[in-house]
Order: structure tokens, then C-alpha cells, then sequence
């Protein structure tokens, strides 16, 4: 007669647990409650409306939340945020930047539970990962997979792009926008943005950028960047300039807009730009880095290469209006 096994001969609830998921429950029991559910509003004739929904991640107890400008880029400024142990809280958009996909919500509250922001800067393709959001309004859903990817960029609608992108298999649906990525430690190290395909999502990456412009939107309200009004591309240098100057590629200037910093500082279609104030630039995204909002209104001294031979331009940065 086969030997019997009772419950209390099984292992228990921890001992039958593997690694992996001791690591992935360990995420949620700490993550969960940092995470809300948003329902965001709009006024219309007669009252408001809900209109969609996302996710967004508390970042201090006082009542501040991190989600994505495009959750929350058609309504009124408000709605409605609902956590994990079934409270509701309404909240207010106090910053927004469309660049970076990311904006920053007030509730008037206190106590709640922050999570705490990791950095992308350390992540490895193949590093376990979780994504907690509102996936198709079902608030608290937790999904786990890997980095696939480091690096990629972000196409946004004001027609610039999200730098050093995260690309993860963990499963994202509509309505985990602006919820958490985070690594096995339960540090946030994404705000989950975008599904890219199937098997596939994006997620923006806490850095130190980003972390520069989470600042700036709970402090201002908005986050300033400088403008000079070129369009190019990264472009070889020829080997002898490419021996001459240190590098191999600089940014071409297919374009200049009229009446821009660039028009004015001289600068012109086929210049070659190498440097901006001794920093080296080799692609588009090198210069979109340094448009800080300290350059406006300041000279800055830019190396290119004209006809061959490098030169020096002066040029002031204007302040980039984002409509």
C-alpha cells in the first residue's frame, strides 16, 4: 500500500517557494502599496467625465506621485487615485514634461507608503524584473520578466525622443503606463510607459536625468531645456579629421531654422558640429543631453567643422517652447 502524505509532512509555504519567486513576492509585498490606480477627468458640459486610467508610483509619504505626461495629458489637471488597501484620493497634475514622458501628481495626504527610486544606470540585460500597474483597470496586477534590452530610444509626440529607453518582456497592457518597473531589491528603476509589441514594453529609466526632471516638476512645475533650432545627423568624420579631433563621428547640420540661436550664431547646413563648450558630440542625442536649462540665455562655444577646417561659433541658447 503506497505511503500517504499529509499536509503537515509537505514542506511549508516558504521552503516550497524557489529563489525566483521568493524574489518576485518579496517585490510586490513591498512595491504593492506604493502603487495606485488612477481614473483621470475632464470637464465637459454639465460636470466631468472619466476619461482612461493608468498607474502612477508614490515617491514621498507628503503625497507625491510619478506617472506618465500622456496618462494624464487630455484631462482637466485632476482625478481620482485608488491604492491597494481599497482607499481613494483625489490628486492634481503639478507638472508635466511631454519630453520625458513623465509627470508628477499631489495628493492632500500624508503617510502614504514610498517606494524608493533605484537607479537604471545599474541594470544588465537578463536582470529579473517586475512591473506592478493597473494593466486593463485591474488595479495591483504584478507581471515579471527580464531586461531585454538597454539603450533603446522613445519616440515621443513633441518630436524628440526618450534616451537609454528600458525594454523588458514582463507583460504590459494598456493602463500600466506610469506604473513601476522595479528590480528584485524593490527599487523602482522604470516608469512603464509604452507596449512596444507583443512580449514587449518600454519602460523610462530612473537616472540621474530623470531624476534631475522629477525634481524640477514638483519644485516648478515644469522642466526648462535650451533650443538651437538645427536638424542633423550623425555623420563618419573623414579619417584625417577623425585623427586630428579624437573621434570618428560629429553631428551634421541638414537644417537650420530661421530666426533661431543656430540662424543667428551663424551656423549653416553641411557645418559639422564637434563640441559643444569642450564636451564632445557624436550624435543627436550627445546634443539633446547638454540642452540643459542652464545653457538659455548663456553663450556657449561650439567647435565645427566648415569646408573641411574646424572652427568656432558662439551661440546662445533660447528656451525650447513645448506646445
Amino acid at each position: 500500500m503506497p505511503e500517504l502524505r499529509f499536509i503537515s509532512d509537505l514542506p511549508t509555504e516558504p521552503e516550497a517557494l524557489d529563489a525566483y519567486s521568493r524574489a518576485v513576492t518579496s517585490v510586490a509585498e513591498k512595491l504593492a502599496p506604493s502603487v495606485a490606480s488612477l481614473r483621470v477627468s475632464r470637464r465637459v458640459r454639465g460636470g466631468r467625465t472619466l476619461d482612461g486610467g493608468g498607474s502612477a508610483v508614490v515617491i514621498t509619504p507628503d503625497g507625491f506621485l510619478l506617472t506618465s505626461a500622456h496618462v494624464v495629458a487630455r484631462t482637466d489637471g485632476s482625478g481620482r487615485a485608488a491604492f491597494a488597501d481599497g482607499h481613494e484620493e483625489d490628486f492634481k497634475v503639478i507638472g508635466s514634461d511631454p519630453l520625458s514622458d513623465l509627470a508628477v501628481l499631489r495628493l492632500d495626504t500624508s503617510g502614504l507608503t514610498a517606494a524608493e527610486l533605484g537607479d537604471a544606470e545599474q541594470l544588465r540585460v537578463g536582470q529579473l524584473v517586475v512591473a506592478i500597474g493597473s494593466p486593463l483597470g485591474f488595479g495591483g496586477t504584478l507581471t515579471a520578466g527580464v531586461v531585454s534590452a538597454l539603450g533603446r530610444s522613445l519616440p515621443v509626440p513633441a518630436g524628440r525622443v526618450v534616451e537609454n529607453v528600458i525594454q523588458t518582456d514582463a507583460a504590459l497592457n494598456p493602463g500600466n503606463s506610469g506604473g513601476a518597473l522595479a528590480d528584485a531589491r524593490a527599487h523602482v528603476v522604470g516608469i512603464n510607459t509604452a507596449v512596444a509589441g507583443l512580449g514587449l514594453g518600454l519602460a523610462v529609466p530612473i537616472d540621474a536625468a530623470t531624476r534631475r526632471i522629477i525634481g524640477a516638476l514638483m519644485t516648478d512645475g515644469r522642466f526648462r531645456r535650451a533650443y538651437i533650432g538645427i536638424a542633423g545627423g550623425s555623420r563618419p568624420l573623414p579619417p584625417r579629421l577623425a585623427d586630428q579631433l579624437g573621434r570618428r563621428s560629429a553631428i551634421e547640420v541638414v537644417e537650420v531654422v530661421g530666426d533661431s540661436p543656430a540662424a543667428v550664431a551663424g551656423l549653416r547646413a553641411e557645418d559639422l558640429i564637434v563640441e559643444v563648450d569642450g564636451v564632445a558630440v557624436e550624435q543627436v542625442n550627445d546634443l539633446q543631453r547638454l540642452m540643459a536649462g542652464e545653457l538659455i540665455g548663456r553663450s556657449a562655444t561650439m567647435r565645427v567643422v566648415r569646408g573641411g577646417d574646424p572652427i568656432s561659433v558662439e551661440i546662445v541658447p533660447a528656451e525650447l517652447e513645448v506646445g
